[in-house]
């Protein structure tokens, strides 16, 4: 690529990261990110309902995925300018191509030409690519060591059942069933508004 143009690329890719800087600032400014106002108005959150707690931890959680994404951009405009230091600015990561001077243009910080960056959009995820939390759960998620074989020895099911055997309560029927007469699944649903009324006092 011809010097001047890697000049201009430069400057635009310097204005491009003083634009999300600016975008941050004016953030920053109307509280949406990297505020705790809302959540710390108040001593104790004790008596606040469960919604309005999910209202402000949503905007919390919104504003850092803001400031996520601006923070990723800066990060990929840091590492075109120094591709361009280094020589390799417009040159696809994957294919060893130039990346088109019209996709630069539009996305001065493009790291692969358009047919690399399809294929790496489209392409089926591998093992390598899910999350780390999975090796841990195991196949499929939450599953014991043996429960896809046909083994009879003790497995996830098995421990659960125990588990679950120690939460009865004696005379307490857990589980209702549906009567196909009454149509009721709780026996409480059962009782009318004429039997709950003579029950009350005169």
């Amino acid at each position: 690529m011809e010097l001047y143009k890697v000049e201009h690329f430069r400057n635009k890719l310097l204005q491009e990261k003083q634009n999300v800087n600016n975008l941050l600032e004016d953030m920053k400014k109307n509280e949406t990110i990297n505020s705790n106002a809302s959540m710390s108005t108040e001593l104790s959150n004790y008596d606040n309902h469960p919604s309005d707690t999910a209202s402000e931890l949503f905007d919390k959680e919104r504003g850092l995925a803001f400031k996520g994404n601006e923070m990723s951009l800066i990060k990929k405009i840091d590492e075109s300018l120094q591709d361009i230091e280094e020589g390799r600015y417009g040159i696809c990561r994957s294919c060893g191509k130039d990346i088109q001077e019209d996709r630069l243009e539009l996305v001065p910080y493009a790291k692969y030409c358009i047919h690399c960056e399809d294929e790496i959009k489209y392409e089926p995820k591998t093992i390598e690519s899910k999350p780390i939390e999975e090796k841990v759960l195991g196949y499929p998620f939450g599953y014991g060591y043996n429960d896809s074989t046909n083994k009879v020895e003790f497995d996830a099911e098995d421990a659960y059942q125990k588990v679950e055997s120690f939460n009865k309560l004696d005379n307490i029927n857990e589980y209702y069933y549906e009567d196909e007469e009454e149509g009721y699944v709780d026996p409480m649903e059962s009782i009318s508004n004429s039997e709950y009324k003579n029950q009350l006092p005169d």
